[in-house]
């Protein structure tokens, strides 16, 4: 089945253009309002009048613009900053001198701070200085003298827009820095299931090429040693690292995004749980033992081959280091909420410290093919060892894996 591609998008500054887009329609219609209420007192009303009509029709026209950042561009807010300080210049022109130097509102009233906002949300902190120190000169302007209302509200604008410009650019930061965590986390797990499935497969078989090639001799023997040599470099790139399998997008215009490779969903076309039990019964021969209860052993179907490849993976250690006419025992467990299944041999046991060491030499056999599967299951695993009594490795799978639990949660 071909893979597909999921892609994780995250903008943590998307609602701030939401509210944006919200605040300047709200605010155009509070300016417009605030003439009406007033309209009798101003000196020109038709200056005003006018004025208000571009900012009405200019507000609703670029709605879209103001939608994220991508749509925002430098021009969109050279011309939008434009129209919001053209409308305080001619606050004076529209309005009674005696309103305007005891304090009255502009024309575009606080329609102004979200012109500002703009700068802040799509250029941060610096963007959000520069539009509030003109809006602020042009304030003192129009006003001739500065007024104890007028610093007020100049200091005010000039603050938040550059607390939220800083909150924005934070908030960036967090974002590429959680989207380089998720591409961390997929590329590890897809590597680890890469590892799983070459150490069930090549690995197995070049090891088994070289204990058989060099009991033969001759030849065989030099077909025995290269397969050793691709056996010790295959281990070597897998304990290593493989390619990365997901990427991080750092265009700040549509956040951080994250494009991971999955595996197809097979469990879809499932009916249901299926029966552990008829997964482990080929392990069965003359020398494993199997025993199972005597009703089904239902788990979801990705979880219960997870389980078989394990015990699949655990026999080929008894086979690889204990010998291949070794005698080991399979016991299936139905517990209320987990399923255990021990593996047994009669081996020598594992030296202390051998796990360890043999991880360390790219011998990922107990590390992933085991212990790996189990994780991602949301269960574990545990090996007891004691030298001259055999090992026995004790598999727990939950019955509700990590996965499918996921799964019904998203549904």
């Amino acid at each position: 089945m071909a893979k597909r591609e999921r892609v994780m998008r995250m903008s943590v500054e998307q609602p701030l253009w939401r509210a944006l887009t919200a605040y300047r329609v709200l605010t155009m219609l509070y300016a417009i309002g605030l003439f009406a209420t007033a309209f009798r007192k101003f000196a020109h009303p038709w200056v005003a009048i006018g004025y208000y009509a571009v900012l009405f029709v200019w507000t609703l026209a670029t709605l879209p613009r103001v939608a994220n950042a991508a749509s925002c561009t430098k021009r969109f807010l050279a011309v939008d900053l434009t129209i919001a300080l053209t409308g305080i210049m001619l606050t004076p022109v529209a309005d009674t001198h005696h309103r305007v130097v005891t304090g009255g509102p502009t024309l575009p009233s606080i329609w102004t701070a979200g012109s500002v906002l703009a700068f802040a949300i799509k250029g941060g902190w610096r963007w959000a200085a520069f539009a509030s120190t003109l809006v602020a000169a042009v304030n003192l302007v129009e006003r001739g003298a500065p007024t104890r209302d007028t610093v007020h509200n100049v200091i005010l604008v000039w603050v938040a827009s550059i607390a939220i410009g800083y909150v924005v650019e934070v908030a960036r930061a967090s974002e590429l820095t959680l989207a380089r965590a998720l591409e961390i986390e997929a590329a590890t797990r897809e590597r680890e299931r890469l590892a799983r499935d070459i150490h069930d497969g090549v690995l197995q078989v070049l090891a088994m090429v070289q204990r058989r090639a060099s009991a033969l001799g001759g030849e065989a023997a030099e077909l025995g040693r290269m397969a050793g040599e691709q056996e010790v470099a295959l281990r070597t790139l897998v304990s290593g690292g493989l390619v990365p399998v997901s990427r991080v997008s750092e265009d700040a215009t549509l956040g951080a995004v994250v494009r991971a490779v999955e595996e197809p969903d097979d469990d879809q076309d499932s009916r249901g749980p299926v029966d552990l039990r008829a997964l482990l019964a080929p392990y069965a021969s003359a020398r494993v033992t199997f025993s199972e209860p005597g009703a089904p052993v239902p788990l979801p179907p990705a979880a219960a081959r997870e389980l078989a490849a394990a015990v699949g993976a655990a026999l080929d250690n008894v086979r690889g280091h204990v010998g291949e006419d070794a005698r080991a025992w399979i016991l299936v467990e139905d517990e209320p909420d987990e399923v255990i299944v021990t593996v047994r041999d009669e081996g020598p046991g594992i030296p202390a410290g051998r796990l360890a060491q043999a991880e360390g030499e790219g011998r990922l056999g107990v590390a992933l093919s085991i212990r790996g599967r189990l994780r991602d299951l949301g269960g574990a695993a545990e090996l007891i060892s004691v030298p001259g009594q055999g090992t026995e490795v004790e598999l727990r799978v939950p019955k509700v894996s990590r996965v499918s639990r996921g799964k019904a949660e998203q549904r």
